[in-house]
């Protein structure tokens, strides 16, 4: 489980933030492109929906390889090879949803790493196209695999087993992940908002977004509220239909043992868990795109939807919300797999 411990209290100086680049305009690596990703408020899609609390979105799909997880793959991969545990030239490689696999592997081609993820059949086929034009292997695992309570354990076991020379991101135990969001998504939102964030709406896929960015955040605002995010259980593989409409990366963790949460979320931030289901998500982004010209995907639906369902609350009014929206639209165009 993520620690709290295991993150610095100290406030991190501009001067300090990860990506800072001081050579000035021209970078010399992609990792230079990655974070101080815009905030946009969202006042045409607030109008549309007569909400009254102001809502502000974290614009994560202008990383360089397309979402938020591009900070996630650049901390692991860069604490790999301080502690001499990446070498160079080296495998690396994860079970993956997509997202992080794709800035591993972009960051891994730059930085000259060979990559392999091991991802469910039902992933999207953009983001398959796109980590094989990176240069990844990819290597789909059948979703009914994923039923069983132990499924994440027991694949593991058999993806470590099969590249005991690898480079092993774990993305779900690296503390890297929510430390990345401490050091610079969380720093980047308090700065932009001067302070002035109510509530924080964020899905999960590891954790590492909301634990990272939600304890920044609420050790200097201990009053602010957060909401995760979470698919319905309709939106859910199950044994009677283990190809279902669902929210790609996203998962549900209210209803989790804690013993099963990815070892890098902190449960103990959460004030609320805030359901939803893929048509709801898919309204939201498709609202988003024709009201604000953002092309979100369905993560970012969901966590629209969520944030728009606290903003319409009478205790909110005039309060700011801000929202991450993790990657584009454009990596689903594909039809979902089916099955």
């Amino acid at each position: 489980m993520f620690e709290p411990g295991s993150i610095s209290r100290q406030t991190p100086s501009p001067s300090a933030h990860p990506y800072a680049d001081p050579a000035g305009a021209i970078h010399g690596d992609i990792t230079a492109l990655i974070g101080n990703t815009p905030l946009l408020e969202l006042h045409r899609f607030r109008r549309a929906h007569d909400l009254g609390a102001r809502i502000v979105a974290k614009v994560e799909y202008l990383n360089p390889a397309g979402s938020i997880k591009d900070r996630t793959a650049w901390a692991i991969i860069r604490e790999g090879e301080r502690s001499g545990k990446l070498r160079p030239g080296a495998l690396i490689f994860d079970l993956t949803s997509g997202n992080t696999g794709i800035g591993l592997a972009a960051i891994g081609a730059a930085r000259g790493y060979r990559t392999r993820f091991y991802t469910r059949d039902c992933i999207n086929p953009g983001k398959i196209d796109l980590l094989r034009s990176y240069g990844a292997e990819v290597v789909q695992i059948p979703n009914r695999r994923f039923l069983d309570p132990n499924a994440r354990d027991i694949l593991l076991a058999e993806i470590k087993a099969l590249n005991p020379d690898g480079f092993f991101a774990d993305q779900i135990g690296n503390l890297a992940n929510p430390r990345i969001h401490y050091e610079t998504t969380g720093p980047e939102i308090w700065r932009d908002t001067g302070g002035g964030i109510d509530a924080l709406v964020a899905t999960v896929g590891t954790g590492g977004t909301v634990s990272g960015v939600g304890r920044y955040l609420r050790e200097r605002n201990p009053a602010l509220h957060v909401a995760v995010v979470e698919p319905s259980l309709a939106s859910l593989p199950s044994e009677a239909d283990p190809y279902p409409d669902q929210i790609e990366g996203v998962h549900r963790v209210s209803d989790i043992p804690v013993e099963a949460l990815p070892g890098v979320y902190d449960p103990g931030l959460a004030d609320e868990w805030l359901e939803v289901g893929t048509p709801e998500a898919r309204a939201a982004a498709t609202s988003l795109c024709r009201t604000e010209g953002l092309f979100v995907g369905l993560s970012g639906g969901a966590a629209i939807a969520a944030a728009a369902r606290l903003a319409a609350r009478p205790e909110m009014a005039d309060r700011l919300i801000v929202t991450i929206l993790a990657d584009s639209g454009e990596r689903y165009l594909a039809p979902p797999v089916t099955g």
